[in-house]
């Protein structure tokens, strides 16, 4: 039976003295975190297989072993050079504008005639003034009621709770269901934030088989794992049988060739919510 949860009994989370993700991203959990982590149960091991912007991450109390994958090579540069050479990464930044014009220009700059620093900071750029969190088909995003997200006078400042929360964290390049098969023990929760079915802007395809993929992992595993999902009537019969929970709040995304819509958020796992 699918519970429903209410949005207006959220756990107060104070991020007063947390890390924020390192960059914007399309479907960050960082809103829905205060319906999430109340939910995971104890664990030794906490494996992100599709990290992201790690959002739940930087809010969540850390565990003994902590793993961030995700598939998209430049993440996964991004948060293996802050947290190994901040210094120099922010350095990249000295003579930066938060401009259109430097925006188009660092676009066209082919990543390949860059060096991984160099590479980690063009990516950080595209995405914090980006519009949307989208990692593929960037645009300059101007904002008429907020500041720009970038703010280069404290760049040090605001990456070095992100570099101290990421040491000793175990940052992997493979996919999902190889990271899960990896670091699945009895000890183990995995979170599992897959993009959302039917949707653009995650720069890489996500199948309705991989869903049914997922599905049968959770059913099989010996960790366990809760997955975030949209609400929609492809997601529940993939995962039919297992548990799952409604959360009462909507997110907006670019849905493909149907303009923007909202849509519930679905959480499912293999223990009890």
């Amino acid at each position: 039976m699918t519970k429903t949860k209410s949005a207006r009994t959220p756990l107060n989370i104070s991020t007063a003295t947390q890390a924020a993700p390192l960059v914007p991203w399309v479907g960050g959990k960082r809103r829905l975190a205060q319906h999430i982590l109340p939910l995971f149960p104890q664990h030794d091991c906490y494996v992100e297989a599709f990290c992201g912007a790690a959002a739940l991450f930087f809010l969540k109390e850390p565990a003994k072993v902590e793993v961030l994958n995700d598939v998209h090579g430049d993440l996964v540069r991004l948060y293996r050079v802050v947290q190994n050479h901040l210094e120099e990464f922010v350095r990249q930044f000295k003579w930066s504008l938060a401009s259109r014009e430097m925006y188009g220009w660092l676009q066209d700059t082919p990543p390949e005639t860059l060096t991984d620093i160099q590479r980690a900071a063009r990516f950080f750029y595209l995405q914090k003034l980006g519009f949307g969190g989208k990692v593929d088909g960037q645009t300059f995003g101007v904002a008429t009621t907020a500041k720009s997200r970038l703010n280069l006078l404290r760049l040090e400042e605001d990456l070095s709770l992100a570099h101290l929360r990421l040491h000793q964290v175990t940052i992997e390049h493979m996919d999902w269901a190889a990271c899960v098969e990896r670091y699945d023990r009895p000890h183990t929760l995995f979170y599992l934030d897959p993009p959302y079915y039917g949707t653009e802007g995650y720069g890489v395809g996500f199948e309705l088989e991989q869903y049914d993929r997922m599905a049968e992992l959770l059913r099989t595993m010996k960790g366990k794992a809760l997955v975030s999902v949209n609400d929609i009537p492809q997601m529940r019969l993939a995962f039919n049988g297992l548990a799952m929970q409604r959360l009462s709040i909507n997110y907006t995304v670019g849905a493909s060739g149907r303009g923007r819509e909202p849509k519930g958020e679905l959480l499912i796992a293999n223990f009890d919510i």
